[in-house]
């Protein structure tokens, strides 16, 4: 990947997982600002501040307040996240939701790894191939990944 600082968030209810994620994402060769959120109302609430906006966003699709799916419908709906791409992270993968998700704008479906190494890698294919394109406006031919 290029020198430059990526901004990444991760919106997930479940403590343990945000810390997982952080500590395998900090052991990646990038540059990058972290930040993780328990909820979708959080994002949204950090997305529509003058904050930096995030150049990815890993979304957990069950979760209190607001889950990942309407997230995703809020942030599909503003043109100034139009750019973004939007990672679901999920530990079940419900088959008959991914062709729904995508189409509502997610850029890829990551099922939630079982080992550290594994997520890391895992990271590192999301980002790669999803900094790799030009134009998000074209979905991944592979959407869902599993490790």
């Amino acid at each position: 990947m290029s020198c430059k600082v990526y901004h990444i968030f991760l919106t997930d209810d479940d403590l343990e997982d945000r810390q997982f994620f952080e500590q395998a994402i900090n052991e990646l060769d990038i540059d990058l600002v972290f930040k993780s959120f328990d909820n979708g109302v959080e994002l949204m609430e950090n997305l529509h501040s003058d904050a930096k906006l995030p150049d990815f966003i890993f979304l957990d699709l069950n979760m209190p307040l607001m889950n990942g799916e309407e997230c995703l419908n809020d942030i599909r709906e503003e043109s100034k996240f139009e750019e973004i791409p939007v990672i679901i992270y999920s530990t079940f993968v419900d088959e008959g939701k991914l062709k729904e998700l995508q189409g509502n704008g997610a850029n890829l479906f990551l099922k939630k790894p079982n080992s550290f190494e594994q997520l890391k890698t895992a990271i590192k294919t999301c980002l790669n191939y999803l900094d790799s394109k030009i134009s998000l406006q074209k979905s991944p031919k592979k959407f869902l990944l599993k490790y």
